[in-house]
């Protein structure tokens, strides 16, 4: 499964808020709740992200294996 943990790091790390990527970058509230949930997600968001934090995806993003099967 896709995580984003590191993307609040990196959020933190970069001194933007979800309040900046709300207003100032047109994200909407759907999109970061799927985020902080680990839900699916395009990959114009993950690009969006990579861009307007200047990073790498895995600066974002990682994969974790589903220890639950």
């Amino acid at each position: 499964m896709i995580v984003f943990t590191k993307l609040w790091e990196t959020l933190k790390t970069k001194n933007i808020s979800q309040y900046q990527l709300i207003k100032k970058y047109g994200f909407s509230t759907g999109q970061l709740d799927r985020l902080r949930k680990n839900q699916n997600v395009n990959s114009y968001t993950l690009n969006s992200l990579c861009e307007i934090l200047d990073c790498q995806l895995g600066d974002i993003a990682e994969y974790k294996k589903d220890e639950t099967n």
